[in-house]
C-alpha cells in the first residue's frame, strides 16, 4: 500500500475530487494547510500599505491506495492540478505498512 500526499492550490480541490472519484478512490483526508517552496510567498496591499505574506494557503490532500494504483492515482493529480505557474504543488509517494478500519478491525487491502 501507498499513502500519496499531495499540496495544491486551494481552487484545484473540486477538480482532484472529480478525477479520482472517477478512477475509484474512495476516500481521502484534506487539511488546510500554509507554507511556501520556491515560490516565497508573496506582496499584498492592505489599506494602502504593502506587507509580505510568508505562508501562501494551501491544501494537503492524503490518500491511501493499493500499491498497482499509486502511479494512477499521482498522474491524475498531477493532471488535474497543472498550471504550469509557480506553485502547482508537490506529490509524494510514501510506503504504508499496515492499515486498520477501526470499527470493524479489517486489515490493509479490506481496510481502505
Amino acid at each position: 500500500m501507498k499513502k500519496i500526499e499531495a499540496i495544491i492550490k486551494p481552487f484545484k480541490l473540486d477538480d482532484v475530487k472529480e478525477a479520482l472519484n472517477e478512477i475509484g478512490v474512495k476516500g481521502m483526508t484534506i487539511s488546510e494547510v500554509k507554507g511556501y517552496g520556491r515560490q516565497k510567498g508573496h506582496k499584498e496591499i492592505y489599506r494602502g500599505a504593502e506587507y509580505v505574506v510568508d505562508f501562501i494557503p494551501k491544501i494537503k490532500l492524503e490518500i491511501i491506495v493499493d500499491a498497482d494504483q499509486a502511479n494512477l492515482v499521482v498522474a491524475k493529480i498531477k493532471e488535474s492540478v497543472y498550471t504550469g505557474k509557480i506553485g502547482d504543488g508537490k506529490i509524494f509517494v510514501l510506503p504504508v505498512e499496515e492499515v486498520m478500519r477501526v470499527r470493524t478491525g479489517e486489515l490493509d487491502k479490506d481496510a481502505i
